[in-house]
């Protein structure tokens, strides 16, 4: 069983646990300044994807760029792929392979995580990046027949090594900023792989992740809010796992030994646990979230868990993203404002440095 000081010592400057603060990248903001302001606010920071700010700021449009076959229409705000363009575009990307600049989100792509570079992060515990996941993005990009990109055998390759050099690629660019970079995969799509209609199945996701993850560089992980295969999940060679706790804390805790596995080998549970939608966020407050996890970490405990390890390995986050609130960025704010209040008690509590 490999340590977390052994792990940290062959892969590099690991992830802080600790109970510090970071978040989903994808906000609701409009003002560029005033989103960055915010994940400024949260110990490990990272650069916001603001969709409402404009087309190419949307998670699935910069996962897209210079992918062959990539059909974009920011008037429309679609996107879509075409297989003929695919076979006459891969020649051009095949041609670029050994380019990382080539792989990296240009300014067209977001003006925010060109702003975010230009920041003196050295100061942060970590700094973190992201992109969207060859799973998610393959579900979600249909072709001219309105058949999922992920479906085309000939296509499925490419895509994962594609994502897995843009992932290097930015981590790269994160790691001149901040030495302890990491990365989140966002995977929303993989709750879906386990149902029957979707035509993607978790023996393919498997040995497309062991490729996919076997390309990329450490520390590395998932981010999702849904609801997949926990057991599945954990067994990936991965350093970091962020979910919803919120939601599915009661059922993400009865995997007990997955969840051991995966702390054992060295890995950051992050624990999604402040409501953003409106609605659910008015049902709550600190002491009622706190007393949430702590009864999620209680049960654990009880199961055999080491305390110091899980609160050494655990980060905190807002619960999900959320675009759709009536009042637009503030619950979201106020929600990151909690987190931080969060953190600060129980890093008081527990006597965490």
């Amino acid at each position: 069983m490999n340590s977390r000081n052994e792990q940290e010592d062959s892969t590099g400057p690991m992830i802080p646990g600790g109970l510090l603060t970071t978040a989903m990248a994808i906000l609701p903001h409009r003002d560029v300044d005033r989103a960055l302001d915010l994940a400024l606010s949260l110990d490990i920071p990272f650069w916001p994807q603001l969709p409402h700010a404009g087309y190419y700021e949307d998670m699935y449009v910069q996962a897209s760029e210079h992918f062959p076959g990539m059909v974009l229409d920011p008037v429309l705000n679609s996107l879509h792929f075409d297989t003929a363009g695919f076979y006459s575009g891969l020649e051009t990307l095949l041609g670029h392979y050994d380019d990382p600049s080539y792989f990296d989100i240009s300014p067209q792509f977001s003006v925010v995580y060109q702003k975010f570079l230009a920041l003196d992060l050295s100061g942060y515990a970590a700094i973190r990046g992201q992109l969207e996941g060859p799973v998610s993005f393959g579900l979600k990009v249909l072709d001219e027949n309105g058949r999922p990109l992920i479906f085309n055998e000939e296509v499925r390759p490419v895509l994962i090594d594609f994502m897995a050099k843009r992932v290097n690629a930015q981590l790269q660019r994160l790691r001149e900023k901040n030495a302890r970079a990491f990365m989140f995969i966002d995977e929303p799509g993989l709750q879906f792989i386990f149902s029957s209609v979707s035509g993607y199945t978790d023996i393919m996701a498997r040995e497309d992740f062991i490729n996919f993850f076997g390309q990329i560089e450490r520390p590395r992980g998932i981010h999702l809010c849904g609801n997949p295969d926990w057991d599945f999940l954990l067994q990936q060679d991965m350093e970091i796992l962020s979910f919803d706790a919120y939601r599915n804390g009661p059922i993400f805790t009865q995997y007990r030994k997955s969840i051991q596995k995966f702390l054992d080998r060295g890995g950051i549970l992050s624990w999604g646990l402040v409501p953003t939608q409106t609605e659910l966020f008015s049902q709550e407050s600190v002491p009622a979230l706190i007393e949430r996890l702590e009864g999620f970490w209680e049960g654990l405990y009880r199961m055999g868990f080491d305390r110091e390890q899980l609160l050494n390995q655990s980060l905190l986050s807002p619960a999900t993203c959320c675009l759709v609130n009536p009042d637009f960025e503030k619950t979201v704010e106020t929600a990151f404002g909690w987190i931080r209040e969060i953190s600060r008690r129980l890093r008081e509590k527990y006597r965490l440095k």
